[in-house]
């Protein structure tokens, strides 16, 4: 069924995947493309996401993208910071599993640009499917353009576009692909809504690997009883694990979780038309430990190595194998590696270690046989057993280890289920009930190689015909050598599909696996095969490893598509505000040290009790962590530094581990374990952990960084290695640096290129963690001349040392290691020495002491505690240490879990369902997709229906509460909040004490004196709060009307509300009445008397005072002004009235019992400013 691709360019850029009966459309979310938020230094981006009736969704702004081709989508991803929607426009059936269960290929897939229409531009629209086996670059190595393209007129997604039309991607519409037969009869459909959308075929689950379907006559059919006349099919499926997907070289063992590298389920599925159904599956999987393998031209130099120690793999080998119990059952191994390489045998060695450790391994019953384990396996050296005159026919020798094994595992068999239509007509069947399962498969067999291609793919094979013919054997059948044929072609061709999928090429002995028998063409063919395949892993697979990657979203910097959902957001929210509720902050103690051995073998069996084990805090006695990082483990000689021998480093982890255990006995803790170690030619790098903390931590990994010889050699370079301990990154690094007084400039440039080039799995750098600790031989040295260091150290002036020192320079100038710190140095420089002496170099060199060896950390969750030399005299340097304390968070996932389900369904009930495309005119996209916080500290942005200053359609209200009852809002401060200002919010202004006299009132407006001696005609008044006065009468009465609204603006309470207030007017200056005390005469319009006429009472009023009060005389205005600078002020006095010399007399303000109490907060003496009326508080009404 094909759909209709629609888009929608304007108001909000959305796209619609439509059938005849649903749509399913795709909107970017606003808050992202308005306000370019990012989260943890890389873009976050959101969709939303909706299904819904065809009948309920508004298309109208939609116009037609394609109006035919596309089978379906595969989903959302970000690159580079963009959002594009992936839709599968090529397909072509290749199989038919059963009737009504078929699968396609995915021919071609385009990529739309959801948040963006630069990229509107049509992708190639034939791509071949098999370039990017062959592409020597990628677009995304290391996050950077490969230069030799132009990313101005390249698609972001073209290498991912290359993968998938590369033709080993599969999707099926009409049942789950993704699981083998026999499960897919437990699963279920969660609702109605899911089932809908599984109906619509828009969406599709794909898997990489291999499916193909060949068709058997009747002829040929090996179950000849039932006859039909009709053909039988013969599927093979084979799905690959995203868990830990990648190329060859890129992608070896496990992880911490347990997943296995090339981790592949084959299925064999044999339908007959009489509806009975044969299935049968086994996996393969790399060797289940922590081993790598470089790549290299010269098959010699492929060495692997095993990364970590016996203790410390053995978690993640059970995980891997509960797994498979709870999946298959029993598991039943098939090693086929070789016991005479040095590699693959050391493989072989630590696998049977790990095997017969696991509680798999225990025996369930009394009897102790073999076939009461949940884990057995069986070695088949494949090289040692082919070699002979029999070729790979005496492969097939395999059938007597497994025989046994083969028949208790069984296979699945199932058949439709049917009821005769009429109770008549006994012979003839119409109506299907269902599927009847008839056995079910107990067992698998995990099969192995090196790289589980080549050899495995041959003995699957065979395994894969001895359940077939178990089947057929149990019903009295045999086949024919054209169903052999056939059986053999399909396999062979899966062979091919996996490891162009892994190793870049079709795989080796195809043509035996094809034919039988092994031709000349067949052997040039695997010549032509293994060559090329050196070339695309040398050169090519970096590039697919990025491609692949950035598929599962699983680069650094490139950050996952999150579908919005509103009440999904709002449970994040929350759980961030009660992250205290499911998890708990946890310390774990570190030991760092370094030390340049000079290429000294015979220190590893010196006590290193003085380095390992020093005299430090009893917390630190016993740390969680050491990491030891040693340079020049063996001498830099032209023959060592192009590769690194490790049979010195073995040693010095021995040495090093036996000497953390003694002390460990000795206080009786925990013992450690050898969590993991790297070399680079003289440089190491090891981890040891204690043994309780090893469920903690997992995604160990290791990278080095070479930097001699402009990078082709290892004398100098890093070795680092990183791991997630609980929910916290850390990272340590080793490195030595350039040598050199004077090239302090190229010892910069080492670490630049450490610190950028060093990358660990998924383009993870140095820099992508929570707490990084360097420790090595960095070679700064100190700019003095020998004599004068030598007199500072014999002075122990450290001091002037460490202010000539050239790293302290070259961090304080930005130079090297920004954003790092180092703890106070408190001990002679480490360099250099007469070897087994304290004494500095006496050569002919004489090299200027130095603090070449240093111990340097980046991170808010560490702390220092010790940083300390030890006396170990084998070496021309001194070994170096530091202790640290590092926090870390150990978050609780059940419980965070259980705590996200009850709020989201909690909010869920409070709000109900929105739906953003619905036909209403009054609906906005805002109330799905709402604005994001800026900054943790911030409220989102508002919207039209969204405020954040509102909860829940809640009245707002203030938070903002008083320090203390007698505190006030500070005056002083600027009006803009965001004006620097050294004033607190709060002031607090004491009570008045009890001797405090009300305010004396002003004369009314009826005193005879108001306007005497005025000349002028009376001006309008300014004020609203001023009454009306009649300029024709030079004294004036107010009517009833003013009189009443003066008394209601005198009794009425200031407010420091939402209304925005001027800021207060300049002092006025003083009028000449108070200058001249002895003058009796009042000035026009101020209602203030002269000194002989206090005495008098205003003619028409009666004085008001509070009980207990009594009246004092008014201080000099100049008195007032001066404090009011010096003092805090009453809030309510800073807006003021200014004087007017000249005008209409003043509507009269009448002091009431609440205006006195009110004022009585004002100091003592600034009572009788309240007959002044410019200096009273503003009223408003």
């Amino acid at each position: 069924m094909s759909l209709r691709l629609l888009l929608r360019e304007h108001s909000q850029r959305s796209f619609a995947l439509v059938t005849d009966t649903h749509a399913l459309v795709f909107h970017h979310s606003l808050s992202n493309a308005a306000l370019g938020l990012q989260k943890n230094g890389s873009n976050v981006s959101k969709c939303m996401v909706e299904f819904s009736a065809l009948q309920d969704v508004d298309l109208t702004d939609y116009r037609v993208l394609r109006a035919s081709g596309v089978h379906g989508t595969l989903g959302l991803i970000n690159v580079n910071a963009d959002v594009f929607l992936c839709v599968i426009s090529g397909a072509v059936r290749v199989a038919t599993v059963r009737p009504n269960e078929t699968v396609h290929r995915i021919q071609a897939a385009e990529f739309y640009c959801l948040n963006a229409d630069d990229y509107d531009f049509e992708l190639p629209s034939h791509v071949d499917p098999y370039s990017a086996d062959f592409a020597l670059s990628s677009a995304h190595d290391h996050g950077h353009k490969d230069d030799g393209r132009d990313a101005a007129f390249e698609h972001p997604c073209l290498d991912l576009k290359r993968m998938l039309s590369g033709g080993n991607f599969y999707y099926s519409v009409d049942f789950d692909l993704t699981n083998r037969l026999q499960d897919r009869f437990r699963s279920r459909l969660a609702n109605d809504t899911k089932e809908l959308l599984d109906r619509s075929r828009i969406l599709t689950s794909a898997i990489r690997g291999f499916v193909s379907t060949i068709t058997i006559p009747a002829s040929s059919s090996p179950l000849r009883d039932l006859k039909t006349n009709l053909a039988s099919t013969l599927t093979v499926i084979s799905r690959l694990s995203c868990r830990r997907a990648g190329t060859r070289f890129n992608s070896r063992g496990i992880d911490d979780d347990g997943n296995a590298a090339n981790f592949v389920e084959t299925e064999t599925v044999f339908y007959h038309p009489s509806s009975l159904c044969f299935s049968y599956a086994q996996i393969r999987g790399s060797v289940p430990i922590f081993w790598e393998q470089a790549p290299g031209l010269i098959p010699g130099q492929q060495k692997i190595q095993v990364t970590r120690s016996p203790e410390a793999t053995q978690p993640a080998f059970d995980k891997h194998f509960e797994g498979l119990e709870v999946d298959y059952g029993t598991v039943h191994i098939l090693n086929l590696l070789s016991e005479s390489k040095p590699g693959e045998a050391e493989l072989t060695a630590r696998y049977s270690y790990h095997v017969q450790r696991s509680h798999l391994n225990q025996t369930i019953d009394l009897t102790d046989a073999p076939e009461s384990r949940l884990l057995l396996e069986s070695q088949f050296d494949f090289h040692a057993e082919t070699k002979g005159s029999g070729g790979y026919e005496a492969a097939s020798m395999v059938r007597r280890l497994i025989q046994r094994r083969s028949e208790g595992f069984a296979y699945f068999l199932c058949e439709e289920a049917k009821m005769p239509a009429d109770a008549s007509q006994q012979r003839r069947y119409t109506h299907h009930v269902g599927t009847v399962v008839i056995l079910q498969q107990e067992g698998v067999f995990r099969t192995n190689c090196l790289d589980c291609l080549d050899r495995t793919n041959l003995i699957q094979t065979i395994i894969s015909q001895m359940a077939l013919e178990q089947f057929l054997h149990q019903r009295n059948e045999h086949a024919t050598a054209d169903f052999w044929a056939r059986h053999s072609s399909l396999w062979a061709d899966n062979g091919d599909a996996l490891s162009k999928i892994y190793a870049g090429t079709g795989a080796l002995k195809s043509s035996f696996t094809r034919h039988g028998k092994m031709s000349l063409a067949g052997a040039l063919a695997d010549a032509r095969k293994s060559a090329t395949r050196m070339y695309i892993n040398n050169f090519a697979d970096k590039g697919r490893q990025n491609t692949i990657d950035m598929l599962l979203g699983r680069l650094m910097d490139q950050s996952p598509v999150h579908l919005y959902d509103p009440i999904a957001d709002y449970v994040n929210a929350e759980l961030k505000k009660r992250v205290h509720e499911y998890s708990k902050p946890d310390a774990v103690h570190i030991w760092v040290g370094t030390f340049n051995l000079n290429g000294r073998g015979g220190g590893v069996k010196e006590d290193l009790t003085a380095w390992l084990r020093p005299g430090v805090n009893q917390r630190q006695e016993h740390p969680g962590i050491v990491a030891v990082g040693f340079q020049e483990i063996v001498e830099l000689s032209p023959q060592q530094i192009m590769s690194a021998d490790p049979v010195r480093r073995q040693a010095w982890e021995i040495a090093v581990k036996r000497s953390l255990n003694e002390s460990a006995r000795t206080k009786d803790a925990e013992e450690y374990v050898l969590l993991r170690s790297g070399q680079l030619v003289g440089a190491a790098l090891m981890i040891f952990v204690r043994l309780n903390l090893l469920g903690k931590i997992k995604n160990v990994e290791g990278s080095v960084k070479k930097t001699g010889m402009s990078g082709m050699a290892g004398n100098k370079g890093a070795v680092a290695i990183r791991m997630d301990y609980a929910n916290t990154r850390l990272c340590f690094v080793t490195a030595h640096l350039a040598a050199g007084f004077a090239n302090y400039d190229e010892r910069n440039r080492d670490y630049r290129t450490i610190s950028q080039g060093l990358r660990f799995q998924r383009n993870r750098s140095i820099e992508d963690h929570d707490a990084i600790i360097w420790a090595g031989d960095f070679n700064y040295r100190i700019g003095l001349s020998d004599e004068k260091a030598r007199q500072l150290i014999k002075t122990g002036d450290l001091e002037a040392l460490y202010h000539n020192d050239q790293l302290n320079l070259q961090m304080v100038a930005g130079r090297a290691f920004p954003f790092y710190s180092e703890s106070r140095i408190t001990f002679m420089p480490t360099y250099k020495y007469n070897n087994g002496t304290d004494d500095y170099d006496t050569s002919e060199k004489a090299r200027i002491p130095a603090w070449c060896d240093r111990v340097l950390r980046k991170g808010d969750i560490l702390k220092q505690i010790d940083y300390a030399t030890a006396p170990l005299r084998f070496s021309d340097h001194r070994p170096v240490y530091a202790t640290f304390h590092c926090m870390i968070s150990d978050i609780d996932d059940s419980k965070k879990e259980a705590l996200s389900r009850a709020i989201y369904a909690q909010r869920r009930l409070d709000i109900g369902d929105n739906t953003a495309n619905a036909m209403n005119d009054d609906f906005d996209n805002e109330d799905i997709g709402d604005y994001e916080s800026i900054a943790p500290e911030l409220p989102p942005a508002s919207s039209d229906r969204h405020k954040w200053w509102l909860d829940d359609g809640l009245s707002s209200r203030s938070n903002v509460k008083r320090p203390d009852t007698k505190a006030v809002l500070n005056p002083q401060r600027p009006s803009n909040p965001f004006t620097p200002s050294s004033e607190p919010d709060w002031v607090i202004v004491p009570k008045a004490t009890s001797q405090s006299r009300p305010l004396q009132p002003g004369p009314t407006l009826g005193n005879g004196n108001a306007n005497k001696g005025s000349g002028k005609p009376p001006s309008p008044p300014r004020s609203r709060q001023m009454g009306s006065s009649s300029p024709a009468s030079g004294a004036t009465k107010p009517s009833p009307d003013s009189r009443s609204r003066a008394d209601s603006q005198a009794s009425t309470r200031s407010t420091t509300s939402s209304i925005s207030r001027k800021p207060a007017p300049p002092i006025p200056k003083k009028p000449d009445v108070l200058r001249r005390p002895s003058d009796t005469k009042s000035v026009t319009g101020l209602r203030t008397h002269s000194i002989a006429s206090r005495s008098e009472k205003p003619v028409g009023r009666q004085k008001v005072e509070a009980p207990g009060s009594r009246s004092h005389n008014s201080p000099p205005l100049q008195r007032r002004a001066t404090e009011e600078r010096t003092q805090p002020r009453d809030p309510r006095s800073i807006q003021q009235q200014p004087i007017e010399l000249d005008g209409p007399p003043l509507p009269p303000r009448m002091t009431s019992t609440r205006l006195t109490s009110q004022n009585d907060l004002m100091d003592k003496d600034d009572e009788g400013a309240s007959t002044i009326p410019s200096l009273q508080p503003m009223r408003r009404l």
